[in-house]
């Protein structure tokens, strides 16, 4: 009875894939960050919450409780609200082993060219590439000298391919992805993994749904999958992050992990397999 009761207490120990580890999550308030930020806590690590919107961020380190998240404001297209954010999870917990980088943004849907305005596309693009860029440059300060670390950079289907959404957010998801690969060159002599998680049409998002304008069942066309029965959730890009951070992916870096039932690599209307 004792080895089993220790045996049990080994499985449980080892459920937790973050036990004793630093987790910054930018645009961690609400929706896909809210979710990956408590996952991650139940996986027992400590969280940083980054956002702009501080009540409800606020809410959700009170959710997770405040002796294992942090709330910090932080737009991540100012360099000093990065830094800042940075400083807080070394100074509260005296290192960083995580950062995700999953503040993003999407412009309005303009199908047509002539009619993007400039300021729109570079306010997309600095949201969703330059905060990126930001995160990577401040967190290996400290991941540098511990010698290793993960950075999860949230990409999309967008990244790989074209005419999905907008000019400007295709643009800057694809952009994340050299961005990844380049960091990733860099970084890996110090024992740092750089990955890119690119998601298809999260059925649940608040945001994705909006945009795309999905009834209850639009996400079971075949349209965005190739996946009969399945609807991608929060929670099932929440736990691919969970893997990217975890040292179960120890030697995966410089990748683009897609999550999108074959969205991005099988026409599911065309060919021999067709499901038309």
């Amino acid at each position: 009875m004792g080895t089993a009761t220790a045996s049990l207490s080994d499985i449980a120990h080892e459920a937790k894939r973050l036990e004793g580890k630093v987790a910054l999550i930018t645009g961690g308030a609400r929706g896909l960050g809210e979710c990956i930020s408590k996952l991650f806590r139940k996986h027992g690590a400590k969280v940083v919450i980054a956002d702009i919107r501080d009540q409800q961020g606020l809410a959700v380190q009170d959710a997770i409780g405040a002796q294992f998240a942090t709330y910090v404001h932080c737009d991540v297209t100012k360099e000093t609200d990065v830094e800042n954010a940075v400083n807080i999870a070394i100074s509260k917990y005296k290192k960083l082993d995580i950062i995700v980088n999953n503040a993003m943004l999407i412009d309005d849907a303009k199908p047509s060219i002539l009619d993007n305005d400039v300021a729109e596309f570079e306010r997309v693009l600095r949201v969703n590439i330059v905060g990126p860029f930001l995160g990577i440059k401040h967190a290996p300060r400290v991941m540098i000298p511990a010698k290793k670390g993960s950075i999860v950079n949230m990409g999309s289907v967008c990244s790989s391919i074209g005419g999905v959404t907008t000019h400007a957010y295709t643009s800057s998801k694809h952009g994340l992805v050299g961005l990844t690969k380049n960091v990733a060159a860099e970084l890996g002599k110090f024992g740092i993994r750089v990955n890119c998680l690119s998601p298809s049409f999260v059925s649940n998002n608040v945001g994705v749904r909006e945009f795309f304008k999905f009834d209850d069942e639009g996400c079971s066309n075949n349209v965005y999958s190739n996946l009969k029965g399945v609807c991608l959730l929060e929670e099932d890009v929440a736990n691919a992050a969970l893997y990217l951070a975890s040292d179960e992916s120890r030697y995966i870096s410089g990748h683009n992990l897609a999550i999108d039932g074959g969205f991005t690599t099988i026409n599911p209307m065309f060919g021999l397999f067709s499901q038309s």
